[in-house]
């Protein structure tokens, strides 16, 4: 790559342990690892290669000379032709890549990174996830107004309020589980899917070529694999690999864009380090800026699931190259925008503060329109029509709302209209009652908070590691 034209996403936002599984020289390690355990699995099952044929392999093997190998590709045009002759001069023998075809190699290792890859990203998720539930502990009891169509509708807590992208966020989690635990190689299927080529290395014998994959799905880590391929996997496979980083993006997607406009209301903000800057002209701008960036990497991840949709379903019969562009863009920058996802949103986490004294404030202002379904509901208990109630109570909403934007009263009077208003049966003494029983306009809102964190705890349980995750600095 042209050290003049970076690639964004992995030099900005992605931590130093995604870039290495994609980098061009990590690639070609795991190459070359995968090279030599193809011959020691051969030599093993009878094919004549040398011993000290695979000791000069190896003693190479980190001998990467990445502008070296594209001038050979400049040549060649044809970039595993081009890595096959590097690493054999390096050694100075020609023992590599036997009844391989280039997609042996090139799917096996792109497979390889994105298992690796799903394995590295997964306890940074269960990190943020139980970061997500410790602030949903320490809010928990924090009364706020939720919003639908964002406009305010009833209390809620801003527990809660966490705890619901917090459930969305764990369906991710657990599909990225999901996956690792079933995610299919291709295996050493040759041109056509066929393993002509090992075959006839090996004599025709199937029980050999049969136990040389095995070996090689081994050595790759893979707990399942495909039996029938033809040149290359189904596409639908990277489809479903993108999908399942879209999917564990939109907890907090959803997250990052309600805490913004949170912080347009001065409810809660993202937290702003010591020396940040907000606006280079206007000193007093605190900007969400990370949470920003949380949406902009997960509409990155859209614009990628619809590239691997494009995959999906469009192999010419045994297989072609015209994915080849496309998976190179869309696989490695997936995980390096959901990797800078991750990092970025913890970051936040451990940031994000709520603003009390600015929530009491509005609460002090529309707490009598959030308990108005209570009040209905009062009402009918009392012996009052419900559409007749429900009219009544509009009506005054509706009135009262004009008044305080109009300026005609400068704090909401909305239970003393209700109280004088002799359709409604409820007294003065009725309403003040449920307003100073807020906490139970909430309903169930703090229970619902509670089960989300015990379903975080098993997390934790199942992840220890996840507990010594930290974030790193971020731009």
């Amino acid at each position: 790559m042209n050290a003049d034209i970076p690639n964004v996403l992995a030099d900005r936002y992605a931590t130093p342990g995604m870039r290495s599984i994609w980098s061009a020289t990590g690639r070609i390690r795991l190459e070359r690892e995968l090279w030599i355990a193809v011959m020691k699995a051969q030599r093993d099952l009878g094919v004549k290669i040398p011993a000290e044929a695979i000791t000069a392999y190896e003693q190479v093997r980190d001998q990467i000379d990445p502008e070296s190998i594209r001038r050979r590709e400049q040549v060649t045009r044809h970039d595993v032709k081009a890595r096959i002759e590097e690493f054999s001069a390096l050694a100075g023998c020609e023992h590599i890549h036997k009844g391989m075809t280039s997609r042996d190699l090139t799917e096996s290792v792109e497979q390889l990174q994105i298992l690796r890859s799903l394995q590295y990203l997964l306890p940074r998720a269960v990190a943020a996830l139980l970061r997500l539930a410790g602030k949903a502990t320490e809010y928990r009891d924090v009364l706020l107004a939720s919003r639908t169509h964002n406009v305010p509708a009833q209390p809620t807590t801003l527990g809660k309020r966490l705890a619901m992208f917090g459930e969305e966020f764990m369906r991710g989690c657990t599909r990225l589980v999901q996956l690792i635990d079933s995610y299919p190689a291709r295996g050493l299927k040759g041109a056509a899917g066929t393993q002509l080529d090992q075959l006839t290395l090996l004599d025709g014998d199937p029980t050999r070529v049969n136990t040389l994959e095995q070996r090689i799905l081994q050595h790759l880590g893979f707990a399942a694999s495909l039996h029938n391929v033809g040149q290359v996997y189904p596409r639908s496979l990277d489809f479903e690999v993108v999908a399942a980083l879209f999917q564990l993006a939109c907890g907090p997607s959803s997250f990052a864009r309600t805490l913004r406009l949170m912080a347009g209301h001065e409810l809660a903000g993202e937290g702003f380090a010591p020396g940040q800057v907000g606006s280079s002209s206007m000193p007093h701008k605190m900007n969400s800026r990370s949470c920003e960036r949380i949406n902009g990497l997960h509409a990155i991840l859209r614009g990628h699931l619809a590239m691997a949709s494009a995959l999906a379903g469009d192999q010419w019969n045994e297989g072609d190259v015209s994915c080849s562009v496309v998976r190179r863009v869309a696989l490695p920058d997936s995980f390096f925008a959901i990797d800078g996802l991750m990092e970025t949103w913890m970051v936040v986490l451990d940031q994000m503060e709520a603003y009390p004294a600015m929530i009491a404030k509005e609460n002090q202002q529309i707490l009598p329109f959030l308990a108005t379904t209570t009040i209905l509901m009062e009402a009918v208990k009392a012996g009052a029509g419900r559409e007749s109630a429900h009219q009544t109570i509009l009506h005054h909403a509706v009135n009262t709302v004009k008044d305080l934007r109009d300026g005609r009263i400068q704090s909401n009077n909305l239970l003393q209209r209700l109280a004088d208003d002799p359709n409604l049966p409820l007294n003065q003494l009725d309403l003040d009652n449920i307003l100073q029983n807020a906490h139970q306009l909430a309903g169930a809102a703090t229970s619902q908070v509670d089960a989300f964190i015990s379903d975080v705890d098993s997390w934790a349980a199942l992840y220890p590691e996840a507990l010594d995750v930290s974030p790193g600095p971020i731009l």
